[in-house]
């Protein structure tokens, strides 16, 4: 049966309508935020699947060009696979519902999300988010929700909930907030160096515009929720359990302690064998269960330790940094390069500078249509030690590459500033914990040392969380986890910033939410790291930008032109700005605005590009000089090109001081000549002298001017019409015909 749910957020109507679109998923909503659309529909498979030691979720958010009135550019002009704002929208939406999903549970979920129709002014982000958690509540899939999601703005250190198009213009940060009514579970922000306590303060008023959302997904839920289906648990029987905890407890405390990955995870998998053994030998077939067990028995003994004892299996204090080290220009020729190193996670990152023309275009839903700034993060298998073949980006991949880059973009400078695009690659060489932290400490060193003047530098660490499960009160918030603290701890907290404030955030959590102390410790605790890093690490290492740009590093110059002088710059068909590119070998760009980029290796070339368009641009000025080249002979004198798409008229009579009584006698196509501009008459022509950039012979005397012989009316009326039956001179022989030609030219 249809049913229609309203309610406002932000000043603007949710409407949710159920019951009649996609009735065969286990459920599913079609939601409007706005006039921002989304169907979200969630299935289940009716039983688990087999030799899986996971829960098989997948979430979908699939951006259809229709939704903003585009048709696909391409040849197919259809959407193809996902973009990578797509890609990061589903992790976005998966990270928040996916800890309140039953641990062993093993049939496969598949949320999907449809955008169908955007309002600038309504995320489709956030109305995907708050569909998946109607639909998934609604449905009978077991699911400890419902979540709610808003968008946090800063304008004037005033929060601003769910910010308009015109508001995210003018924010000092985007974060997307998803809690619970009792918990924040997930947390992704971009920001302009905003203070840890500002940031503090925006979720804590996030998450009360969270709990009105939860109460009303609530109140759809009491309304036409499904009873949840039974399910079979693929958890380890707690009677093998308790006999492997038994039997290996104290040789697992004994086998995580150990500073180096590889022999932790030797020991591990040593002890492993023993258990399937001591199964194997306590009844047939129970060894099936050794590596769930193991994993199992791994996890709480490193928990203990952790909460119980405050000991990590490295031996570092709660606050205590691995050990840490940097360098650059490891890799010649390119244009900047670094390796960061932080324990037994390590990054090598590369930087690349080119014109701003190589900046990334985008089709999507948003208004965003290029990037300028591009961070790509690969991880290979080598990395963990792993055999297995490099592949195209994944979900992860794109999405710690994403963060990286969003953490530097605010110390980036200008365009106007800096006319660069700027691709950072981070190539994760060792992983064991938070390599896309490291790839922001990375990065900033890399792009240091290429010449990028950042604003100041950007550092990243990671912290980790255990909370005792009877008292959600007592918890251990511990700095720079590994990967060993990662997999078994509650949280993974990666905050990037600078001295100043924050710029990023991404919070992975396994556990149900987490309170604002908590979040207020992971603040404190990861302030205090980056500070390390930075005042520690990185500026010892190279204490501001390189002045200059490597050797290898295009030069680019930029200039602004008006924006009716653009197409004298181009020239028909392009004759103009392609004979400056052949004549400089300079590569030039044009925006619409009237902004010109000119890029070359050589410096020299570039200045040389630069001086020729402002020679162009430039209204020529009555006695300036020029070197010029002669495009064309007349009976009367000769056209000379002294800037690029500019001719003028050098008359016979100003070619040299003594009579000429041939133009040929004197110039030929091609000659170079030198110039000076004596005269713009009123029509616009442009009259030019060779003689008046001579020096006047001494006792010259200007002549008479020259009258023609007479010749028959018929040539008189032909060729040139200025030429009249009174045979005036030949000054005034530049007449009617070509005057007409000049305009046509011209």
């Amino acid at each position: 049966m249809e049913k229609i749910f309203k309610t406002e957020i932000a000043g603007r109507p949710l409407v949710v309508e159920t019951g009649k679109i996609a009735q065969f998923a286990n459920g599913s909503a079609l939601v409007k935020y706005g006039d921002t659309t989304v169907l979200s529909t969630v299935t289940a498979s009716k039983s688990p699947r087999d030799g899986i030691d996971f829960f098989p979720l997948s979430v979908d958010y699939e951006e259809k060009m229709y939704a903003v009135g585009k048709i696909p550019g391409g040849f197919l002009k259809r959407e193809g696979r996902p973009g990578e704002k797509a890609i990061l929208t589903s992790r976005v939406i998966d990270r928040p519902v996916r800890p309140l999903f039953p641990k062993d549970l093993r049939n496969d979920v598949c949320v999907n999300n449809l955008v169908m129709s955007v309002d600038p002014d309504c995320s489709p982000e956030i109305t995907a988010m708050l569909g998946t958690s109607i639909a998934i509540a609604i449905s009978d899939i077991p699911w400890k929700g419902p979540i709610g999601g808003v968008v946090l703005g800063l304008i004037d250190n005033k929060t601003v909930i769910n910010p308009t198009l015109e508001q995210r213009q003018e924010s000092q940060m985007y974060v997307t907030l998803a809690g619970t009514l009792t918990k924040i579970c997930m947390v992704e922000a971009g920001a302009n160096e905003v203070p840890d306590d500002i940031m503090l303060n925006a979720i804590a008023e996030g998450h009360e515009v969270i709990k009105q959302i939860c109460a009303f997904i609530n109140e759809i839920v009491s309304e036409i929720g499904k009873p949840k289906f039974e399910y079979e648990s693929a958890d380890v029987p707690e009677e093998i359990f308790e006999a492997v905890k038994a039997f290996g407890w104290d040789k697992m405390r004994q086998a995580v302690l150990s500073k180096d990955k590889e022999v932790r995870d030797a020991n591990v998998d040593a002890l492993q064998e023993e258990v399937a053994a001591m199964l194997e030998e306590k009844e047939e077939g129970l060894s099936k269960w050794a590596g769930d067990a193991i994993y199992k028995l791994e996890k709480k003994v490193v928990r203990d330790y952790l909460f119980r004892e405050h000991v990590r299996v490295d031996g570092r204090a709660l606050d205590e940094i691995r050990p840490l080290s940097c360098a650059v220009d490891v890799v010649p020729r390119v244009h900047g390069s670094a390796l960061f190193q932080r324990g037994q996670t390590q990054v090598m990152n590369i930087c690349t500078l080119a014109p701003l023309a190589e900046a990334q275009k985008l089709e999507g839903l948003d208004e965003q249509e290029y990037k300028r700034y591009i961070h790509h993060y690969n991880f290979p298998g080598y990395s963990t030690g792993e055999a297995k073949p490099s592949r195209s980006p994944g979900r992860r991949e794109i999405g710690h590459g994403a963060l990286a880059e969003r953490s530097l973009i605010p110390v980036l400078p200008s365009e106007e500033e800096f006319p660069y695009a700027i691709r950072t690659v981070s190539e994760i060489t060792m992983s064991n914990g938070s390599t896309s932290q490291g790839s922001v400490c990375a990065s900033t060193l890399s792009l240091m040392a290429a010449g990028v003047p950042l604003k100041r530098p950007v550092a990243g660490i990671s912290s980790g969380l255990i909370t005792d499960p009877d008292n959600e009160d007592n918890f251990l918030v511990f700095m720079d986890i590994q990967g060993i603290e990662d997999f078994f701890g509650d949280m993974d907290f990666k905050v990037a910033g600078t001295t100043e404030g924050i710029t990023s955030i991404q919070v992975d959590i396994k556990v149900e939410g987490l309170t604002l102390d908590i979040i207020k410790a992971a603040f404190e605790m990861t302030h205090k790291g980056r500070l390390q890093i930075i005042n520690d690490v990185i500026l010892p290492r190279i204490p501001a930008p390189r002045a200059e740009l490597n050797k290898w590093a295009p030069r680019i110059i930029s200039m602004q032109v008006p924006v009716d002088k653009i197409r004298e710059v181009i020239g028909s068909g392009g004759k103009v700005i392609n004979k400056i590119i052949a004549d400089t070998g300079a590569q030039i760009n044009i925006n619409d605005d009237g902004m010109v980029y000119i890029s070359s290796p050589d410096l020299e070339a570039a200045d040389k590009a630069k001086t020729i368009i402002t020679g162009i641009v430039s209204d020529p000025e009555v006695g300036t000089e020029y070197d010029g080249t002669v495009t064309r002979l007349m009976d009367f004198g000769a056209f000379v090109e002294f800037l690029p798409g500019k001719e003028g008229l050098v008359h016979i009579s100003k070619m040299a001081w003594n009579r000429v009584e041939k133009v040929e006698d004197v110039l030929h196509e091609g000659d170079k000549v030198h110039v000076k501009l004596i005269e713009i008459d009123s029509q616009g022509r442009l009259n030019l002298s060779i003689r008046d950039c001579l020096p006047k012979p001494e006792g010259f005397v200007e002549e008479e001017p020259r009258r023609r012989e007479n010749r028959p009316n018929r040539e008189r009326r032909g060729g040139f019409g200025g030429r009249n039956n009174n045979n005036s001179g030949r000054d005034n022989d530049f007449g009617g015909e070509e005057r007409k030609g000049r305009r046509r030219e011209f």
